[in-house]
């Protein structure tokens, strides 16, 4: 909204002032008039002013106030949220990780969405690929994460990459961690694209952007303690033998260089298993046995995150940052994933349409409460772990899945219709919006210190 301002004209010459001062004071008597009647007339309900402020002070004051109680959001013509700076000032930095809470929010219209497509980020895995197998509706890709209280700005691939010179990013988790990295590499392909510098050909890589001397690396680790595919003959569920109070080596002895860590896991708890501590058996996950406890995936996902977050607070040489990315819930509706269950919405909930219930919240809350831990033990050796909350926006996007927009129809998939990973582009592309929010905190952090 553009307001116009009024010019006074300047009286540079005194007979004009002279030649005007019958005209002044008709203004006097009809402004004396006017002030009586507002004394014998019923208020109006303006703003009430200082009687020490003068008018146009005022009126400036009445502008102000009215121009702050807009909602800056962007208009359904897509026009740029409104600003309350005057012109001719500049703009303050947003206080946006300082004074507001950016994952508490809601999801609203962004016209100018997306900043990249299938076809200008070629690192897009085919199952994710939601453009090039067909998904007609595109509605699902115009919107923006709108914290309460701020605006979340738009991912700026210029500023992250001046952001990490010289630095380094580890992803440890599954194929949702995956998922998240390869949004980061399409939204910096609008810059460039990285060289691979991997030296094994297994689900761990890296890459690095050269010209930025930036490293970043996907360390497989989907239990995030160590495990083994169980390779019995008879097991026919492909469950996974989970040491829970063992480090996962395949990760935590490459660690110790990076400067951030984005440490995730959720889905694959939910598979078969077998759970061993201290050397020996102590429950199990869907199996036949019958003489062994069997236990909820919430008994493993605890014990996890309490070791995963004990490796780093370990490590002697680790000094970097650590961001728990909460995990993302699925949304299959009717059935599970292997039994016929879909996700075919096509708009983000709204807040009250859906709560955090069941499994969702218990996962939740044990990765609040082992944060809390591992922060209380990481302050005694100066280390940080953030808080990186993508359960509560992710929570209100069942439109953001691949559904069986992953695989052409006559395909045989293991998953048919996916509804745990996300289109790219889609919705996950927020999270790096959050990332180089988070990211710029502890740079700010840092220089005040």
């Amino acid at each position: 909204m553009k307001f116009q301002t009024l010019d006074l004209p300047l009286r540079k010459k005194r007979h004009e002032t002279r030649k005007q001062a019958p005209k002044i004071a008709s203004l006097i008597v009809l402004a004396i008039l006017l002030s009586v009647i507002s004394v014998y007339s019923p208020p109006l309900r303006f703003r009430k002013f200082s009687e020490a402020s003068s008018p146009l002070d005022s009126l400036k004051e009445s502008i102000n106030t009215s121009l702050q109680s807009l909602p800056c959001r962007p208009e359904d013509d897509g026009s740029q949220p409104c600003s309350n700076t005057e012109e001719g000032e500049p703009e303050a930095r947003p206080e946006i990780v300082e004074k507001c809470d950016l994952f508490a929010g809601e999801w609203v219209p962004n016209p100018d969405a997306p900043y990249y497509t299938n076809t200008t980020c070629y690192v897009i895995q085919e199952h994710q690929n939601c453009l090039k197998y067909g998904r007609p509706d595109l509605d699902f890709l115009k919107w923006r994460w709108k914290p309460d209280g701020c605006e979340l700005p738009t991912f700026d691939p210029h500023q992250f990459l001046e952001l990490v010179r010289g630095k380094s990013i580890a992803f440890v988790g599954d194929s949702v961690s995956r998922n998240h990295m390869q949004s980061l590499f399409c939204l910096l392909s609008k810059v460039l694209y990285p060289e691979e510098i991997s030296s094994t050909t297994d689900e761990s890589r890296q890459w690095k952007y050269k010209e930025y001397n930036f490293k970043i690396s996907i360390l497989w680790a989907p239990y995030l303690v160590r495990s083994a595919e169980i390779t019995s003959p008879i097991d026919k569920a492909r469950s996974f033998g989970l040491y829970l109070d063992e480090f996962d080596e395949n990760w935590t002895t490459k660690i110790e260089g990076y400067d951030y860590v984005v440490i995730s896991g959720g889905h694959w708890f939910f598979r078969p298993a077998m759970l061993y501590e201290n050397g020996r058996i102590v429950g199990c996950l869907y199996c036949p046995q019958e003489n062994v406890t069997h236990v909820t995936p919430l008994f493993s996902y605890q014990r996890a995150f309490r070791t995963a977050f004990r490796a780093l607070n370990s490590l002697g040489n680790f000094k970097g940052v650590t961001f728990l990315r909460t995990f993302a819930p699925q949304h299959f509706e009717n059935g599970t994933w292997d039994s016929g269950g879909n996700c075919v919405r096509k708009r983000p909930y709204k807040r009250n349409e859906i709560l955090l219930a069941d499994n969702n919240l218990e996962m939740y809350k044990i990765q609040l409460q082992e944060l809390k831990i591992a922060q209380k033990e990481g302050s005694k050796r100066g280390l940080k772990f953030r808080l990186f909350d993508a359960t509560k926006p992710m929570l209100l996007r069942p439109d953001g899945h691949p559904s069986i927009y992953g695989h052409w129809p006559s395909q045989t998939v293991e998953m048919p219709n996916d509804c745990v990973h996300w289109c790219l582009p889609g919705p996950i592309d927020t999270w790096n919006d959050f990332f180089l929010e988070l990211l710029k905190r502890e740079e700010s952090e840092k220089s005040v210190a």
